[in-house]
């Protein structure tokens, strides 16, 4: 059986660690090269780097900053945030990225999945994908869950996994900073639809939520922010109380 992977998600703002509740009203979290550092001695599976405002300024992710948090960390790393090219690409798995996050401009230009994959390899690419549910109907949202689309959820999930996606990055903006958990019943849907890995993203607040997105949710890696951030889940105790509950982990 696959080990289960938590990742904490460090969420970049002006060179600063934030966190916000349903993508609004952040708050300062810290310096991300400590936190990245911090979290890799204390074992988390992977991290995840997004340069929040990159899309809305129409510019790169920091290179500067993917190097230092490279340079303190021996896992896994994954980059994200105004991503659009090849070159851009290149240059942040030369900073020490191990994969790259690619969310609006994928859905503006799909083939980028494609020329990333078959360039770079379907383990480097993961599509993040942040939507809400609305009367029933999950839609994809852009430029870091500011600007709606008609486009669904489970379409773009399979249609992005046909061109190349190594994972689906699904943050549930319904859920997000809410600490009420994960969307379970979608991110079932995702699993049983797709054949590639999907993360859980927003809504953790405590360790039940990490049982029951596992379990129920059928998610093969669980993200979160505030409750690492902020110390209200220590990531050895979850894994231990993971383990406990027979959900394979990496202790």
């Amino acid at each position: 059986m696959l080990t289960k992977r938590i990742i904490p998600c460090l969420d970049i703002k002006d060179g600063r660690t934030v966190k916000g509740i349903n993508f609004v009203d952040l708050r300062d979290a810290g310096d991300p090269v400590e936190l990245a550092k911090q979290y890799a001695d204390i074992g988390a599976d992977e991290l995840v780097f997004l340069d929040i405002s990159a899309t809305l300024e129409a510019r790169a992710t920091t290179l500067d900053m993917v190097l230092r948090v490279a340079e303190q960390v021996n896992i896994p790393f994954t980059v994200g945030g105004g991503i659009s090219s090849i070159k851009d690409v290149d240059a942040l798995l030369q900073c020490g990225a191990d994969k790259v996050s690619i969310n609006s401009s994928a859905v503006k230009r799909p083939e980028l999945v494609n020329e990333l994959s078959d360039k770079f390899g379907s383990q480097c690419v993961v599509v993040a994908i942040d939507a809400k549910e609305i009367d029933g109907q999950w839609k994809v949202h852009l430029a870091g869950g500011s600007i709606p689309t008609e486009i669904d959820l489970f379409e773009w999930a399979k249609e992005v996994e046909k061109r190349g996606a190594g994972e689906i990055l699904f943050t549930s903006m319904n859920h997000d900073g809410t600490k009420n958990g994960f969307a379970n019943k979608a991110l079932a849907r995702l699993s049983e639809e797709l054949n590639i890995p999907i993360i859980a993203s927003g809504g953790a607040g405590n360790t039940q939520h990490f049982i029951d997105t596992f379990k129920e949710g059928k998610s093969d890696a669980a993200l979160a922010a505030s409750v690492f951030h902020f110390g209200e889940i220590p990531i050895s105790n979850l894994k231990k109380e993971l383990k406990e509950n027979n959900i394979e982990v990496r202790l």
